[in-house]
């Protein structure tokens, strides 16, 4: 993931090999997470398919950006990987692990090491809670530990450092969400997914409920902990221009199939799918001049591309 440089200001049938997989970059970490065949129905006669044939890998260290249209599946993908629905066919594995195949005690211990930010920092957490009890949430469920009397003083130490990490003042334990701005509410939720010490963080729509002014330092926060923790992050969005900023790969889907994947560079620069090319090309730029400067040409496509 690269830090932001500023505010963040259909298609055809996938041709053969069109949601293919590249073959790992050099120096590419270890696969951290695997999604192979999956596939996700919903109802009967007939049957709605939310997830087809989705088979894709997310390494680790790197940010993957899972991108497309409202409705075209992201979310119940993102859901299928965390493993809080059941696939109807397919596997996930998670550092080599089958998820479909594990108890529910050993399904726990691997969900410590997967957390999600949600889009909304309003309604992503309890404004009956006070800040403490929100980011230690993830420390009191995984960690019996953390409920007792010496554990409640070490988990408010912790909660403190945690908010610290994300640039907020560590004496606001005792406030609630509401006396905060979105983007501080948001500060406070990626506090809270760093509680357990996850290796993947799924983010899902981060920064899509703020103002332009604040989406650049929310992403250059996650950036900063990126390369600070080493995580891994699944980066879920509909917005390309800050897609651009802060994926190393991107995935694209519609109609909940994966019409192309590859490095954003090179998706960005040169699609090969149509429907990654009128994604592209809906995307204003207010300075077609800049985009030309930064970004060249793309191969195959009119217009110039996202800033």
């Amino acid at each position: 993931m690269t830090s932001g440089t500023g505010p963040a200001q259909p298609g055809t049938d996938p041709g053969p090999g069109a949601g293919a997989e590249p073959a790992p970059r050099p120096g590419q970490g270890r696969p951290l997470l695997e999604l192979d065949s999956l596939r996700k129905e919903f109802g009967s006669r007939p049957v709605s398919v939310a997830v087809d044939d989705v088979s894709l890998t997310v390494y680790e260290g790197e940010t993957l950006a899972l991108v497309g249209e409202s409705g075209c599946g992201k979310t119940t993908l993102t859901r299928l990987l965390l493993r809080l629905v059941e696939p109807t066919a397919g596997s996930v594995r998670f550092a080599g692990q089958d998820l479909g195949t594990l108890s529910s005690a050993q399904l726990r211990a691997v969900r410590r090491e997967m957390q999600v930010v949600l889009q909304d920092p309003y309604s992503s957490m309890n404004p009956r809670m006070r800040i403490a009890d929100i980011v230690a949430e993830p420390l009191v469920t995984h960690d019996p530990a953390a409920r007792g009397r010496r554990g409640r003083a070490r988990t408010r130490e912790r909660v403190g450092d945690l908010l610290e990490a994300v640039g907020l003042d560590a004496g606001i334990q005792d406030r609630y969400p509401h006396e905060f701005s979105g983007g501080q509410r948001q500060r406070v939720s990626i506090a809270r997914a760093l509680a357990i010490e996850p290796r993947l963080v799924v983010l899902d729509e981060p920064t899509s409920a703020l103002d332009v002014s604040v989406q650049a330092r929310i992403l250059d926060l996650l950036a900063e902990l990126q390369q600070r923790l080493g995580l891994t992050y699944v980066f879920v969005s509909h917005n390309l221009a800050v897609v651009r900023q802060v994926a190393d790969r991107v995935a694209v889907m519609r109609r909940g199939a994966l019409v192309e994947v590859g490095d954003a560079a090179d998706v960005f620069r040169r699609p090969r799918h149509e429907y990654t090319r009128r994604l592209l090309d809906a995307v204003p730029d207010p300075d077609p001049r800049t985009a030309r400067r930064t970004a060249g040409p793309r191969d195959g496509a009119a217009g110039t591309g996202p800033r």
